[in-house]
């Protein structure tokens, strides 16, 4: 029985989800995470290939929400020279490179409903064809997909096939959310710790009891991701030795509270887009602006943050 060390965790609900990896890391049957964005689901992928049959193998990965219809399907697939604009040598696709190995596709559910069509082929007939090739390519690949979405009520929705979905879920293994593993925190908060107590070159004891409490009081939107990186945070801006309460954000202070008197758009619409401005807003500040560690944390794309910014018209000004 493997206990996943790269994985923190002793609650009951983590528990229940190494117990599942540990009865299907020796099969080649696809398997679907789902939970909701930052609760380790890439990880759980990770650790079932590199304990599994094909450790030996590549582990491939990549995040379909991350690329448009056609540059995914060049991803996946690749393409044969001249077979469109730019197109100046062979490339060859995701699935050639994790052959014999693991392929990871996360946020599956953003696929479009003709990728969809493709990779119900590749499961069915083990084949890939590239971009504009007329030939089949044989691949012996272990799919694990993840997504935050759900996809039952996407097939209702028809936005995902029922073929398809049936074919990725053989095996599925659901995430928790942080806010449901709370007792997970205090050890959770140790290895960030330890991960980048070299980063903060501060000699750092820990959080205080009451610093704890407000970690433990927060419901944690964006779980491990968000957790981590305000670890992160609080050792470099701490100046104490043992972080203190006054040392965390605001937004976890708060617990991301909003009144409705701040409010003028008191519609259910604007209610939830002024949450979300404020949440975007204070990571972007708790991240010193960058982007690329603020869209990690928040579980979108670079250009889907950029848009939000355009849209609140947030800028670099701390006016709250």
């Amino acid at each position: 029985m493997i206990d996943f060390p790269e994985i923190i965790g002793k609650t009951e609900e983590i528990k229940k989800v190494f117990k599942l990896m540990n009865k299907v890391i020796e099969t080649d049957s696809n398997i679907l995470i789902s939970g909701e964005t930052g609760t380790g689901k890439e990880m759980v992928a990770r650790a079932i290939h590199n304990y599994g049959n094909r450790k030996d193998n590549p582990f491939v990965a990549v995040n379909c929400s991350a690329l448009t219809e056609t540059l995914l399907e060049t991803e996946l697939f690749g393409h044969i020279r001249g077979s469109f604009t730019g197109a100046t040598a062979e490339k060859k696709g995701l699935f050639e490179i994790a052959n014999k190995g693991t392929f990871f596709m996360d946020e599956i559910g953003d696929i479009s409903l003709n990728v969809q069509s493709k990779l119900l082929r590749v499961i069915q007939e083990g084949t890939i064809r590239k971009v504009g090739s007329t030939e089949d390519m044989s691949i012996d690949v272990r799919l694990i997909a993840a997504t935050n979405l759900d996809l039952e009520n996407e097939v209702k929705n028809k936005s995902f096939r029922k073929d398809l979905y049936y074919r990725i879920t053989v095996i599925q293994i659901h995430m928790p959310p942080l806010r449901k593993r709370l007792e997970d925190i205090p050890l959770l908060v140790d290895h960030f710790l330890e991960k980048y107590k070299e980063k903060a070159n501060k000699e750092i004891n820990g959080f205080s009891k009451e610093a704890m409490k407000v970690l433990l009081n927060y419901t944690w939107p964006g779980n491990i991701r968000e957790l981590e990186h305000e670890v992160e945070r609080c050792m470099v801006l701490t100046e104490n030795k043992t972080i203190q309460p006054e040392d965390i954000s605001e937004t976890v202070h708060t617990g991301g509270k909003l009144h409705l008197g701040e409010v003028e758009d008191k519609s259910l619409k604007g209610v939830l887009q002024e949450y979300e401005k404020r949440i975007i807003k204070e990571i972007l500040f708790n991240m010193k602006w960058n982007k690329t560690k603020t869209a990690d944390v928040l579980g979108i794309t670079r250009q889907a943050l950029d848009n939000k910014i355009k849209k609140y018209k947030i800028d670099r000004r701390r006016n709250d």
